[in-house]
């Protein structure tokens, strides 16, 4: 397995007037090919800005990554949205559709942003399929609006991997759900990483990150303060109380 994602001494400094606050402070992060990765903590602990970063929502203070082998973090907004359509699937607790699109508009956005007329009918094909396969397809006309939060989270699931990233971020994506809607999300999420797809995911909730994930980061101020291999059952239980031991 090679490596996909790699950061060298991270740091996203805020400024509260003369005094600055790191969110993220100094951390050295590497995810392989394949892997799915939890990075849980408390609100405030800098998960979410670290995740923001890793997908070129935000910018570092100073520090590196690396994504596929090359260096991104000093690329314009223009490269970044570039590489963000061809690289990166992003999942939001809100879901972040846009209302007056139908939902197979939303999903072929991504995949229509940049394609030549040629590739319109394969990125609607496309679109049809993840939306079947996600279990949404009989809502590809309706408007978002209309749909329920799990809903909602499948078609901001196959927005995502429209274009076929080899990276998946996901920012708190059971934040906004009940617990059987929780369970049939990370289910999806699961299904895609069995199938070779890397994701990096962030939440607080200590099921959530044992459930699918291969590996839990631990945040804690702005650092990763463990990094825990799970292998499932009582051994992700174990890991997990040690880490709220600490």
């Amino acid at each position: 397995m090679g490596e996909l994602l790699r950061t060298t001494d991270l740091h996203r400094l805020f400024r509260m007037g003369d005094a600055g606050v790191p969110a993220v402070d100094g951390i050295d992060l590497s995810v392989g090919e394949g892997e799915f990765v939890s990075i849980m903590g408390p609100s405030g602990c800098g998960k979410s800005t670290l995740l923001y970063l890793l997908g070129g929502l935000d910018r570092p203070t100073r520090g590196e990554i690396h994504l596929g082998g090359h260096r991104v973090d000093r690329l314009s907004r223009s490269r970044w949205a570039r590489l963000r359509r061809r690289q990166i699937g992003f999942v939001f607790q809100t879901f972040n559709l846009v209302e007056n699109l139908t939902v197979l508009q939303n999903v072929q956005l991504p995949g229509m942003l940049g394609a030549r007329p040629g590739r319109r009918a394969a990125t609607r094909r496309r679109a049809v399929a993840l939306l079947e396969e996600l279990g949404v397809g009989d809502k590809a006309k309706a408007l978002p609006g209309v749909l329920s939060g799990g809903q909602r989270q499948r078609v901001a699931i196959a927005r995502a991997l429209m274009n076929e990233p080899p990276l998946l971020l996901a920012d708190e994506p059971t934040g906004n759900l009940d617990s059987a809607t929780t369970t049939d999300v990370l289910g999806l999420l699961r299904r895609f990483h069995a199938a070779g797809q890397t994701v990096v995911m962030v939440t607080h909730d200590p099921r959530v990150a044992t459930t699918a994930a291969q590996r839990l980061l631990a945040m804690r101020d702005g650092r990763v303060v463990d990094d825990v291999r799970l292998n499932g059952g009582t051994g992700a239980a174990r890991a997990l109380r040690d880490l709220i031991d600490r």
